[in-house]
Parts: structure tokens; C-alpha cells; sequence
């Protein structure tokens, strides 16, 4: 279990010009005026002292990127004299499960799944979330957000944290070394990857390991690939179970998704061959990208906290990312997101006032200005500018835009069951050598009747 210490603050954010004024204001000065109430820290007023309470937080995220959610953390914890305990997890989904039967859930989750979500709230375990929670919601993010942490008509969880999913890593050093440009399409995207292949290069670098979690990434490659090539429309029936999830349509992405991750040619750069897939952790699976082992990894925007420390990410840098083609040129662009939803397990004063603040501008910029940026908001309130990384700022803006096309990741929002189970575990099966055919039965015959 990680605490952050508050003398750990100041080497975390300073530096981030919109927080120097906030940070002089709490940490100089008389510390017996406490930690509430200094220049500063008025946003925090309402909170109240809280100096001697503790609120114990669940999150799947581990280390290095946990620690953008420590320093988002850090300011509520200086203004209000308040601890936050961040444990960690890659066991997370189970674990949880366990820990509520057990009567000890934690004063708060970070639930990735909004179908995960579903199945704690009826569980009866999870509180629903404070009108202070609702309030900051419907001024600061969009009706979507608050459908995903939503269930049965009751609003209980905002998004502490969100990512674009739909990204490609790349070396624009390679790049430039090569002549490869950024494609605009598919069929640009799998001219370029032969491109690689006949330069002796491996154009996909790829690993789905993760603990009870294995099989994840590959389950939002399917998504990207269905929502480009079947169209949004139908992903969202698609997800909803208003068609079958074995529909011929399906078939047709995955196999598409095959002609990628199952050619031998395309694999596994700086790593091993087809087989290599299912063994490596998605985060080792990128990094040969930097040193130009292999030429592209499909991942989220917050890949960019994985790499190695001292490597430049920039248009002109080791590593950049750039948005998964459209289909056919002409078609929208469609960005697939994912996030964590900050679920309660208790209403004690101190926990409310915490879930409030996850929900502020004041918490949304604290993360923006981490020096370890994985995560981006959706409030509206946020100030991109602070976000270090290009392409967190993208990101930020996509998520922001009332026009973008954006959906949410589609095995989060199946029932548990299927998105954090069958389809993990059958699309896992099916990179080691499972058919199309007999993955999607599987997956299809698992959905619950009700």
C-alpha cells in the first residue's frame, strides 16, 4: 500500500507554473496555521480539517503510472490534512470481488468497467454518489460520462481518469530514416506495415500478458477494427447484445485482426514470433518501438509513461503516436476510450469530501501537471496547457470535443462476465491458436440471459 508523503508534493508538481502560486501558499509559512485554509487552498474550504483521517483507495493501476494519481491526490491531502492510501493491484477485478464478500471493500475503487461497475453495485456494496459528486458531474462533464457510471437509473460513479485507446505508437526517428509517413487509412496502414517487412523491419510489436487481466489489449485492437470497418452503428448494437456477439460482421474484424497479429512477418520485433503474444506483458511489448526492433504498437495514450525515463516523446522525437486510420478515406474519424470510475464503498464525511474533489477542475488539473502523465480528463474544467506531453493534450482535446465521435470501450460496458471474462480469456485462446469460428461461439455462449 502507497501513501504519498506531503514533503513529496513539492518535487512532484514544481515547476507546473499554474500550481507554483498554490503550492508557495501551502507548504511556506507557519505550519501551526495547518494544512487548511492557506493561501491557496481556498477550493478546498469546504472539505474542512480533516488532519487525522484516512481514505484507503483501490486502483488496477500499478507502478510507474500510479503516480500521476498520487500527485492528483496531493493537493486534496495538503489543503485537508487528510492520508490517501493508493493500493494497487494487476489481480484488481478478482481481488475486489473477494474483498467485498469478505466485508472489507476499500473506501474506494477505481473500477475500469462500467459492466464491472454494474455487477458491484448490485452486489448492494457501493454507495451512491453524494449530490456534491452529481453536482460537480453536471457542470463539468458530458451526459455521456454520467451514463457510464450509471446503473439502474442511479448515478454512482464519475471518471477519476480517462485514455485514448484508438493510438499507435511509432519512432519518428524510423520514420524518418525509412521515408514511412503517418497513414491516413487502412489500406495505408497495411501497405506500410509490408513496407517494414520488405525493409527487414518488424511493423508490430504486441503482448497481451496481464496477470487475471490477460488478453485486454487485444480486446480493444477488435474494437477499433469493427468500429472502423462495420461502423459505429453497429458497434453499439453489437455491444448493447442487440445483435449476436458471433455475427458474421465480427468474424470478418477478427480475421482481419488475425491477418495482422497472427502473420509472422508483421511479429514480434525485438521480442519472438507469434507465439510471444500471449506471454509478454503489454508493458514490455512497446518498448522496442524506441529503439526500432519493431515499427508500431497499438495501445493507449498512456503508454507514453511507460517508456524508459529520458525518452523524448515528440513529432520529432523517439517515440510519438498517431490515431489509428478510418477505414475507407472520407470516413469519420471514431475514437474508442476507457477510464476508471471512482466507486465508494463508504460515505463517511471524509471519503465524500475526497470524491468531490476527484470530481473538481482542482483535481483535473493536478493530474494534467504530473510529471507522469498516463491519464487525461474528461472535465471540461480542465486546463490542457498543463498536460507535458503532446499527445496527452490531444488526447484531452478529443475527449473534450462535443463533435468527436467516441465511444466507450466495449468489453468495459458487456456484463462481467463477458468483458472482463469470456472475452479476455477467448480472444486469448484465440492468439494461440483458437479459430474465429470457436472464439466467438464461446464468448456468445457466455453472455447471461438476463
Amino acid at each position: 500500500m502507497r501513501s504519498l508523503a506531503r514533503r513529496s508534493f513539492v518535487g512532484t508538481v514544481a515547476g507546473a507554473a499554474a500550481l507554483a502560486l498554490w503550492l508557495t501558499g501551502c507548504t511556506a509559512g507557519d505550519e501551526s496555521s495547518g494544512p487548511v485554509g492557506g493561501e491557496g487552498c481556498e477550493a478546498f474550504a469546504d472539505y474542512g480539517d480533516l488532519s487525522g483521517k484516512s481514505i484507503s483507495v483501490y486502483t488496477n493501476i500499478t507502478e510507474p503510472e500510479d503516480q500521476q494519481y498520487l500527485d492528483t491526490f496531493a493537493p486534496f491531502e495538503e489543503c485537508t490534512g487528510a492520508t490517501v492510501d493508493l493500493e494497487s493491484s494487476r489481480d484488481f477485478e478478482a481481488q475486489l470481488t473477494v474483498r467485498i464478500q469478505g466485508g472489507t471493500p476499500p473506501d474506494i475503487a477505481l473500477i475500469p468497467q462500467p459492466g464491472v461497475l454494474a455487477s458491484v453495485v448490485r452486489s448492494g456494496a457501493a454507495k451512491p454518489a453524494p449530490q456534491s459528486v452529481v453536482d460537480n458531474v453536471d457542470q463539468y462533464y458530458s451526459a455521456d460520462w454520467k451514463a457510464y457510471g450509471t446503473v439502474d437509473g442511479t448515478f454512482y460513479a464519475a471518471p477519476s481518469g480517462a485514455f485514448v485507446k484508438s493510438i499507435v505508437w511509432y519512432s519518428p526517428t524510423v520514420f524518418s530514416a525509412n521515408g514511412y509517413e503517418v497513414p491516413q487509412t487502412w489500406e495505408e496502414l497495411i501497405a506500410l506495415s509490408d513496407q517494414m517487412v520488405a525493409d527487414g523491419i518488424k511493423p508490430w510489436c504486441a503482448g497481451i500478458s496481464s496477470g487475471t487481466a490477460t488478453g485486454w489489449p487485444l480486446t480493444d485492437w477488435l474494437e477499433d477494427i469493427i468500429m472502423r470497418q462495420q461502423g459505429v452503428d453497429f458497434y453499439d448494437q453489437w455491444v448493447a447484445h442487440d445483435v449476436p456477439f458471433n455475427d458474421p460482421k465480427v468474424a470478418d474484424s477478427l480475421d482481419e485482426l488475425g491477418a495482422i497479429l497472427k502473420n509472422p512477418e508483421y511479429v514480434n520485433g525485438g521480442i519472438g514470433d507469434v507465439s510471444s503474444i500471449a506471454s509478454t506483458t503489454f508493458q514490455d511489448a512497446g518498448l522496442p518501438v524506441a529503439s526500432g526492433q519493431c515499427g508500431m504498437y497499438h495501445i493507449g495514450d498512456f503508454y507514453g509513461s511507460i517508456f524508459p525515463q529520458g525518452t523524448t516523446i515528440a513529432e520529432d522525437g523517439d517515440v510519438f503516436a498517431f490515431a489509428l486510420p478510418v477505414w475507407e478515406a472520407g470516413d469519420s474519424m471514431t475514437t474508442e476510450v476507457g477510464g476508471e470510475f471512482a466507486t465508494a464503498f463508504s460515505d463517511r464525511p471524509e471519503v465524500v469530501a475526497f470524491q468531490t474533489y476527484l470530481t473538481s477542475p482542482e483535481a483535473a488539473n493536478a493530474q494534467a501537471a504530473s510529471t507522469t502523465t498516463s491519464r487525461v480528463s474528461p472535465n471540461s474544467g480542465v486546463d490542457a496547457s498543463l498536460y507535458p506531453s503532446p499527445v496527452s493534450k490531444l488526447s484531452a482535446e478529443t475527449l473534450t470535443d462535443p463533435s468527436a465521435v467516441v465511444r466507450y470501450d466495449g468489453s468495459d460496458l458487456m456484463p462481467a462476465a463477458v468483458g472482463s471474462g469470456s472475452f479476455w480469456t477467448q480472444i486469448t485462446n484465440w492468439i494461440t491458436g483458437q479459430s474465429t469460428r470457436d472464439t466467438l461461439d464461446a464468448v456468445e455462449s457466455s453472455w447471461p440471459a438476463n
